[in-house]
């Protein structure tokens, strides 16, 4: 789901600005989280077959292989039959077989590189696209610089309004005003991890905070049941905006879809990126600047995330300091100026 949240940013600027809903088409997976979530917002939607992509040796490559080789068939078809004028793509592997295809036909491609770590599929893509867009600064060299631009990562409007949700989301979770909200975010497939943690720490947390728990998809049965204080979903669509509105703390994984929200709305906000991977980078580049609260999977106890819970809820400044450090951390101008370079490629 990484890579769909500032997709969505940008279409529904270019709904905006006339865009009519018929020239939007999505390319995703087959089965993949990002399904149920685009048929939603009643975006045509087109399932291909996508063989992951590995840094790694794995038998499962020679599968994949395969499931790219019919991706790349299914979309020169796709290509051929819906003659689109530009691709965007925001990583994922999914996107490389239609980025080729797209540059096959000679259509007009944008690729966006949200995390620091410069991810595999992006690297594929590049030399197809005609313009690169970068979420951090430091990203514009690991790419051909004439193309690429530094720009932000784009984000929904509706985040804007957030904080005038305060009093319908309270209804909503049923939750009390003068007790602090923590809302866990495991990403969109969930963490188990994650997950594990927080079932760990109920019991401590319950007498003091309200927690909204996003489990990922068929990983709620694991948990214990809703009660006053504690509620959990598989997904939320757009009531997570009610949960943005009300959490006073974030726990988080660290794909930076999530992140740029957090900091558009100056979220305190406690990471914990998946071990060993891009997430790292990321965490790391914004704990260097107290932006955020950054913590490694395998140092971490219930204890421990009990402990820093509690002791940021009662430091007043620390949150304070948190929310105005994380807020300054990403440019605010992402989704115009992407949308600036989409309407440059149909000039």
């Amino acid at each position: 789901m990484g890579s769909v949240v500032p997709l969505i940013a940008v279409w529904e600027e270019l709904l905006r600005q006339g865009y009519s809903p018929e020239r939007f088409v999505w390319v995703g997976t087959v089965n993949g989280p990002e399904k149920k979530f685009i048929k939603n917002l009643k975006i045509k939607y087109r399932p291909i077959n996508a063989g992951k992509i590995r840094r790694y040796f794995s038998w499962q490559n020679f599968l994949d292989i395969i499931k790219t080789l019919v991706g790349l068939f299914e979309s020169l078809v796709l290509i051929g039959r819906e003659q689109p004028q530009i691709v965007i793509s925001a990583g994922g592997y999914v996107s490389v077989p239609v980025v080729w295809a797209a540059r096959f036909f000679g259509k007009k491609i944008i690729v966006h590189q949200q995390d620091l770590r410069p991810g595999l599929a992006n690297k594929i893509m590049a030399p197809a696209a005609d313009i690169i867009t970068v979420a951090f600064e430091k990203s514009v060299k690991d790419f051909r610089g004439h193309k690429t631009r530094w720009l932000g990562n784009p984000v929904r409007q509706e985040l804007s309004k957030v904080y005038s949700l305060k009093d319908q989301a309270y209804k909503f979770f049923n939750f009390k005003e003068d007790k602090p909200t923590i809302l866990v975010l495991g990403g969109g497939t969930g963490a188990t991890f994650l997950n594990d943690l927080i079932k760990e720490s109920l019991s401590r947390l319950e007498s003091k905070i309200q927690i909204i728990h996003l489990t990922g998809s068929g990983k709620s049965k694991q948990l214990p049941a809703d009660n006053q204080v504690y509620k959990k979903f598989e997904f939320l669509d757009q009531e997570i905006f009610f949960a943005y509105a009300i959490a006073d703390i974030v726990i988080s994984r660290a794909g930076l879809s999530t992140l740029t929200e957090l900091s558009f709305l100056g979220k305190p906000t406690i990471v914990v990126p998946i071990p060993e991977s891009h997430q790292e980078d990321n965490a790391q580049h914004f704990a260097s600047q107290d932006e955020i609260i950054y913590l490694k999977q395998k140092e971490l106890s219930a204890e421990k995330l009990t402990k820093i819970i509690f002791d940021l809820l009662s430091d007043k400044k620390k949150l304070q300091d948190l929310s105005a450090n994380f807020k300054k951390a990403m440019p605010k101008e992402a989704t115009s100026e992407f949308i600036e370079a989409v309407n440059s490629l149909f000039k």
